[in-house]
């Protein structure tokens, strides 16, 4: 199992951070810093997102600051300008060999297991997994593959339940075919951000390469997992033959994602692209967003994750609060009030008042409290005298 346990909670508790919009602000604000408007989004505390989320305008300011550091240059078709920087950094970050972008993290996961599973049908995916889940049965309606799921409403599976899967699949079918892929998402959306744990992924990933199947990460929240168990986004990408990095859950960028792995798999890929409609005359400016929060993402993980630390203690000091970690968990927690409050009058007070938001409550009377970036924007004193005083309304 990975290292964090639950005392390191609340370093779980911030990973969302990726996708910074502003600069880095001090964990206690100075006694000059003017009062904070709550209906300006740009001052607004998300605690729903992954990362910090442009409204129109604040997205072409960025790209305007981004402009006056380093003038952006235009790409065609995915090729040059921007594009070859931000291609060139996610190879930097990964090891591979080879990166290309793609308009959605769908399409980079399907042409991932398409090109890697060749003539072979069958793919293994997690049960819980986007591909599996998400992406309208592409694999099997498109590219007619297979996918057998594991670890059932679970973020992860073991090499021995993997095992089990393929001796089946070998034994009691009446005619064999063979498995070609394995894909793995970690950290997990549908298990609240859950992450995988790298030591299972370690044995599960070599024993494939035993066997002949070749390995895809969905690492679309990669970040999140590599700063949560304190691993690299190289560790991660170098047990996968193919690796997909989402741009806009936490890189700024209106959409777009990038595809890395060998030079021979990945030039593979362009006339796929074409042939299924991704070929997109410019990129330039989600190429520009992600590349410039990719610089410093490292050091906004290690801030959100220190502030959410101090913050989730005292906020587990007021009564009628309660925040506890997930299991596994990256930048997700959750919390609950005592049954006496008004859930959705502290909500409204808080968002309408101090500008803080807070996400929905499920029928197990839980919010998914996620931390990210728009963490930095208030300082701790300023979020915790604002939750009392919600309560006390």
């Amino acid at each position: 199992m990975d290292s964090i346990k639950r005392r390191n909670f609340i370093k779980i508790a911030a990973l969302s951070s990726i996708p910074l919009s502003l600069p880095i602000l001090p964990a206690v604000a100075s006694a000059e810093k003017p009062s904070l408007n709550p209906e300006k989004d740009t001052e607004r505390v998300y605690f729903v997102y992954d990362g910090i989320f442009y409204q129109p305008i604040d997205f072409i300011q960025k790209l305007q600051d981004i402009q006056q550091l380093r003038p952006i240059q235009k790409d065609f078709y995915a090729q040059g300008g921007v594009m070859k920087d931000l291609l060139a950094k996610c190879c930097e970050i990964t090891g591979k060999e080879a990166a290309i972008y793609m308009p959605s993290g769908t399409m980079a996961n399907q042409l991932a297991i398409h090109v890697l599973a060749g003539t072979k049908p069958k793919a293994l995916v997690q049960e819980t997994s986007h591909v599996y889940r998400d992406e309208a049965d592409a694999a099997q309606t498109v590219f007619n593959k297979r996918l057998i799921p594991l670890g059932k409403g679970m973020a992860d599976f073991t090499l021995e339940e993997l095992k089990e899967v393929i001796g089946y699949h070998k034994s009691e079918e009446a005619f064999e075919a063979d498995i070609g892929v394995l894909s793995i998402e970690t950290p997990v959306r549908r298990a609240t951000n859950a992450f995988f744990p790298f030591e299972e992924m370690k044995k599960i990933t070599a024993y494939c390469r035993s066997q002949g199947i070749r390995t895809h990460l969905d690492g679309a929240r990669l970040h999140m997992s590599a700063a949560f168990t304190n691993r690299s986004i190289m560790e991660y990408a170098q047990l996968f033959d193919t690796v997909y990095l989402c741009l806009y859950k936490y890189l700024g960028a209106q959409g777009g994602a990038v595809l890395c792995g060998e030079k021979k798999v990945i030039d593979q890929m362009h006339h796929l692209v074409k042939v299924h409609g991704g070929s997109i005359f410019n990129n330039w400016s989600n190429a520009a967003m992600a590349l410039h929060h990719l610089q410093d993402i490292d050091m906004v993980m290690k801030k959100v994750i220190e502030k959410s630390e101090a913050l989730i203690v005292a906020l587990n000091k007021i009564k009628g609060i309660k925040i506890s970690p997930i299991v596994n968990g990256t930048n997700i927690c959750h919390l609950r009030f005592d049954k006496s409050v008004d859930v959705s009058k502290v909500k409204k007070w808080l968002r309408d008042q101090k500008g803080i938001i807070l996400g929905k409550l499920n029928d197990d009377g839980l919010i998914g409290m996620a931390l990210n970036p728009t963490l930095l924007r208030m300082d701790n004193e300023t979020l915790i005298s604002a939750f009392r005083e919600a309560l006390s309304q």
